[in-house]
């Protein structure tokens, strides 16, 4: 099943549509503003301005669960992101990727298991996971896969829809 039917708000708590997303390649990632690896932000952001003209997204959700590193309001954290990283992709409400509460779009992504075949729950801040332009996740990258790393930017250039 595509990701697109899961239901999803912007940053703002306004109703968001991931079918918006239809036809591109995308990086969703789980974010957070206080994190150790929070600085990924300025390399998830070169990918988007690299490659989203050539139908490429990033989509970032902000998740609290992982050392409360991510506990401010959405205006804090659309302001963060602008002023600190010059963040332009799309950033979406506040989320749970893991345990009882977990989005169902993180049911789909954690379904998918990474290059060791290990699937289940998100590690920490900054797990990405490339979509298909047809909405299928085609690869897990852990949090310490840096968005500057030849193999995710391979993977990336792999999906661009031609």
């Amino acid at each position: 099943m595509a990701i697109y039917n899961a239901e999803v708000q912007a940053l703002d708590g306004s109703p968001a549509d991931l079918s918006d997303y239809e036809g591109k390649a995308l990086l969703i990632v789980n974010v957070a503003s206080q994190c150790g690896l929070t600085p990924q932000y300025e390399g998830l952001q070169q990918l988007h301005e690299d490659y989203g003209d050539r139908g490429f997204a990033v989509l970032g959700f902000p998740c609290n669960q992982f050392g409360a590193q991510e506990p401010g309001s959405p205006d804090e954290i659309k302001q963060f992101c602008e002023t600190s990283y010059g963040v332009t992709f799309p950033m979406f409400a506040k989320i749970e990727v893991n345990g009882e509460g977990r989005h169902e779009l993180y049911d789909q992504l954690t379904a998918h298991p990474d290059d060791e075949g290990q699937a289940g729950d998100i590690q920490w801040n900054f797990e990405k996971f490339l979509i298909s332009p047809t909405g299928e996740v085609v690869k897990r990258f852990r949090p310490m896969t840096t968005p500057e790393d030849p193999g995710l930017v391979g993977a990336i250039e792999e999906q661009l829809p031609s």
